[in-house]
């Protein structure tokens, strides 16, 4: 009854035009740190983002925001980690887009469309496929014409296996007629370094790799996006290339699904609140990540939505189910 006293309280706070900062040091929650876990391994464009936007909260709150990353399976071990958490808002999880399609490639016991709490949406990021300035290849169509003449060989690292990066390339090489070697990685920062190091060819990801392309060690052959990346307007998209591929990759956060409503939205309005500073918005633009807000209840039916998307990709580019 404590618990939604103070709740009730805050509630009351947000009404009246209090901010989300003046109502969290009015109420007893959270009267310890907050974990967030991240599905992305330390270093790369995600993680970065992150630790920006907890730090921000932490200010908010009075209290820290831990940052846990999480990385491998697709970045779904976060989204699974909430199965068995308590829904107290105190452990919270970043939801990639692996997540909606993950139970249409694995057995799976939950379902992302109702046994998550959707807290907000908050950014996203751009696909593009880059190589070491020094190859010889310089274009998508040089890219592609290798891998014809030699099938298998092309090697291109990701952050997963089945993440979206995975599955972008899986659907280029469908529509183009070649087959690559995926390299799967544990993170998107594990797999830029292995092609820094020269250990793969290419590098299929988020932008983890623009710091390297405006440096001239990295050449990026295509995007994603419906059009020309804004930061990167001399790199094609794959539709403009002639395959019919955007991706879309948002994230956010989410809850275990037995989170109090009123938890939930005080924790999209704090997150809204962090994601609205300068130093969050200069961080995504770093990394040519896109913010992209949605509020738990768009957040939920984009889950809803993404996950009939996803079923229909992975049904005709046929990725055998694990």
């Amino acid at each position: 009854m404590q618990r939604r006293h103070f709740l009730g309280g805050m509630l009351a706070a947000a009404g009246a035009g209090v901010t989300p900062a003046a109502a969290w040091a009015q109420s007893a929650f959270p009267n310890r740190p907050i974990r967030m876990l991240v599905g992305f391994a330390p270093g790369g464009a995600t993680d970065v983002a992150f630790r920006v936007l907890a730090q921000n909260v932490a200010e908010i709150i009075k209290h820290p925001v831990v940052v846990e990353n999480k990385p491998g399976a697709g970045m779904v071990i976060p989204a699974q980690m909430m199965q068995s958490t308590q829904g107290d808002g105190y452990t919270i999880a970043q939801v990639a887009v692996s997540v909606f399609r993950a139970p249409y490639l694995a057995e799976t016991n939950w379902d992302p469309a109702t046994d998550l709490k959707y807290i907000i949406g908050l950014a996203n990021y751009s696909f593009g496929l880059v190589v070491s300035s020094s190859s010889p290849i310089k274009t998508l169509e040089d890219y592609l014409a290798y891998a014809k003449a030699n099938p298998g060989k092309m090697s291109y690292g990701t952050p997963g296996t089945l993440s979206s990066p995975h599955l972008t390339m899986e659907e280029l090489g469908f529509k183009a007629g070649v087959r690559f070697n995926h390299a799967p990685f544990k993170g998107g920062a594990p797999a830029l370094t292995a092609l820094l190091g020269g250990h793969i060819m290419s590098l299929a990801d988020g932008p983890s790799w623009a710091q390297y392309v405006d440096s001239g060690q990295l050449r990026l052959l295509a995007t994603g996006g419906e059009t020309r990346s804004e930061r990167f307007n001399q790199a094609p998209t794959l539709k403009e290339l002639g395959f019919d591929i955007v991706q879309h990759a948002p994230f956010g956060l989410a809850a275990p699904r037995d989170t109090p409503d009123e938890v939930v939205r005080i924790l999209h309005d704090v997150f809204k609140e962090a994601m609205e500073r300068e130093n969050y918005r200069e961080a995504l633009k770093r990394y040519d990540l896109d913010t992209y807000y949605l509020s738990s209840a768009a957040f939920t039916q984009f889950a809803a939505d993404t996950m009939r998307k996803e079923k229909a990709l992975i049904e005709r580019i046929g990725v055998q189910r694990l």
